[in-house]
């Protein structure tokens, strides 16, 4: 909405406050809580000022005042607060000059979807993210130099098959790897999903569907495409709705990839499509009715899928999902036939929905980053004609190991990731999407995680270990 439509709704509505929110560059929704009196038009078009030294991977002390610019289009009334509070997300810019903060993820997302309009593919890229999310009753974890553990528990979990409840139990519950989908009893989750939908709707989302997913206790909402900021700012919506209506059913939601040893982890598919002069360019004759540009693209996220994990796949905790076994797309191949490689073409009848489909992100990746990234990668491809080799329509997860040993893998770890996106980052350069001063603060932020748990202890080394 303008300036104008907010700043009537805020006084037609009987709005209390104005919640003004930005991501970090870990991905978290970050907010300052104004009075709506204090919110009129100079506050709007001239921003808020706030301490980015407080932010991890920002500024240093001594030039640390940033300034939040409201993007009043994003408007929306939040469903938790007891008070009327409308939110609207940030970006952030330099206060001396007001250009854009070279390390604010929503300003490099802003800054992709005009090089893609500059380079001349493409009007727009319309992203549509699966993220799949665990409901748990109970967490507990501890990091102290004399204890490092955790523990998990959902009344609902396969685990609990011979648990005795005060009430009694009543057995209905989905195998290992075999929640996909029953009905209920054995799928508790149709209420508390539905509810997350339900809200995500009222507040302007667009949104179409829900399930129980593979593991045991993990869920799926489904969300409807839309452009790269947009949808990015709805992926951080997404979230915080997952979050907060579990909470309010005394339950805890978490986004992390692998949780659970033994099941299937939780990724974050990623659909993709450019458009130009309203027309689909990633439709054609070639292999599954793909354009050139299409297999160029899915080149450029192939070739540059090592680095883009850095970004797609941005915790250690990411690389326990990334393993073969768990139908985890470890492999850097492309295919319209299977859901083996780390690239597919879904199966459509329109042309309006051909899309590019990456297997590999996972939802800890911040939104902001990981589509612009991938944006980035397959402009690369299209711009230097990669070629993304034959599709590989067989079930990769059956090959030989002498044939399996042939095919190039995505990383295998948070330091490998790093370490490739220091060798391999510029095609998200140019145009000044990304800058190297936010590469290598980003470095240093992830660097900072890789060390903390290299150097933390692990249980099952005491298991392995502790006698020898």
């Amino acid at each position: 909405m303008s300036t104008e439509a907010l700043l009537k709704m805020i006084k037609d509505e009987d709005v209390a406050y104005v919640d003004i929110r930005f991501t970090d560059p870990r991905g978290k929704l970050q907010h300052v809580t104004v009075m709506s009196d204090q919110v009129d038009e100079d506050f709007l078009d001239e921003g808020f000022m706030f301490d980015g030294s407080s932010i991890a991977g920002w500024k240093s002390i001594e030039a640390s005042d940033m300034k939040l610019m409201p993007d009043t289009e994003s408007a929306y009334i939040d469903p938790f607060y007891a008070e009327k509070t409308v939110c609207v997300h940030c970006s952030v810019v330099e206060p001396d000059t007001g250009e854009a903060y070279n390390r604010d993820p929503r300003g490099t997302a802003a800054k992709a979807e005009a090089y893609l309009k500059s380079s001349g593919v493409g009007d727009v890229a319309y992203f549509g993210p699966e993220a799949e999310f665990f409901l748990f009753d109970d967490v507990r974890y501890s990091v102290a130099p004399n204890k490092v553990s955790y523990e998990v528990d959902a009344d609902h979990a396969a685990w609990n098959t011979d648990s005795e409840f005060e009430m009694g139990n009543l057995g209905h519950r989905p195998t290992y790897k075999g929640g996909y989908f029953p009905v209920n009893p054995m799928d508790d989750g149709q209420d508390i999903r539905s509810e997350m939908l339900t809200t995500m709707k009222r507040i302007g989302m667009k949104v179409d569907k829900h399930h129980h997913e593979v593991a045991t206790s993990q869920h799926e909402l489904g969300l409807i495409f839309s452009s790269l900021v947009k949808q990015a700012d709805e992926l951080q919506k997404f979230k915080y709705i997952i979050h907060n209506v579990a909470q309010s059913y005394g339950r805890s939601a978490t986004f992390m990839p692998k949780p659970l040893k033994g099941d299937n982890g939780s990724g974050m598919h990623v659909n993709m499509s450019i458009w130009k002069d309203g027309k689909p360019i990633f439709a054609g004759d070639k292999y599954a009715d793909l354009s050139q540009e299409a297999l160029y693209f899915i080149g450029g996220i192939l070739t540059h899928a090592k680095a883009l994990n850095a970004f797609t796949n941005p915790s250690t905790n990411s690389y326990k999902r990334l393993v073969p076994g768990y139908e985890a797309p470890v492999l850097r191949a492309y295919s319209a036939r299977n859901r083996s490689g780390c690239v597919r073409i879904p199966w459509t009848e329109s042309p309006k929905a051909k899309r590019v489909e990456a297997r590999f992100p996972d939802p800890t990746a911040n939104p902001y980053l990981c589509f612009a990234a991938l944006l980035m990668a397959g402009l690369d491809g299209i711009t230097n004609k990669i070629d993304p080799g034959e599709a590989m329509d067989k079930n990769l997860y059956d090959l030989p190991a002498e044939e399996l040993a042939g095919i190039p893998t995505v990383c295998g770890s948070l330091r490998e990731a790093i370490t490739e996106l220091q060798a391999d980052h510029e095609f998200l350069l140019a145009g000044d999407v990304f800058t190297k001063d936010q590469i290598d603060g980003y470095i240093d932020l992830k660097m900072e995680e890789i060390e903390s748990y290299e150097m933390t202890p692990h249980p099952v080394e005491f298991a392995m270990y502790y006698s020898s």
